[in-house]
């Protein structure tokens, strides 16, 4: 299953959208990053930032990848918007789904190795972060913001 697509728009807006859509499988995790890469070229965004934001990306998708389709197949949906003060990105997939209740509860620090470590951490260095259903009611949409330094 070799079907990763990419496409970007100038939104008019002085806002740029890139769309990215991966196979659920690690090996495809490091397009996230490279997608980003390239963005942060486009509106000059520091190198601390950029790791941050790296950072943050390959946990969300690795949630997708570990949790979402079990042992099937299935596709993860990245979009990056990228304004003149912020990037939003947003990770989705129509897996299984995500239990929001428990979703960005910050593990205590025994915990860190375990489950929700990911969630912690993206909250940690995004400005904003939502965890909901995906569009389509089924799998799991995760959206973080970070503000951009002027």
């Amino acid at each position: 299953m070799r079907n990763e697509q990419i496409s970007a728009d100038d939104n008019g807006d002085g806002a740029r959208t890139v769309r990215l859509r991966i196979p659920a499988q690690p090996e495809y995790i490091a397009l996230s990053r490279l997608a980003l890469t390239g963005l942060s070229r486009v509106r000059q965004i520091s190198d601390e930032t950029l790791a941050e934001l790296k950072l943050a990306i390959t946990e969300a998708c690795s949630n997708s990848v570990r949790h979402a389709y079990g042992e099937g197949e299935g596709m993860v949906d990245i979009v990056y918007r990228l304004e003149s003060d912020r990037i939003t990105i947003d990770v989705v997939d129509q897996g299984t789904g995500f239990d929001a209740a428990g979703a960005g509860v910050l593990p205590d620090e025994s915990d860190l190795a375990g489950a929700g470590r990911g969630i912690a951490i993206i909250r940690s260095i995004a400005d904003e972060l939502e965890i909901g259903a995906g569009e389509s009611g089924r799998g799991s949409r995760l959206r973080f913001v970070k503000a951009l330094e002027g």
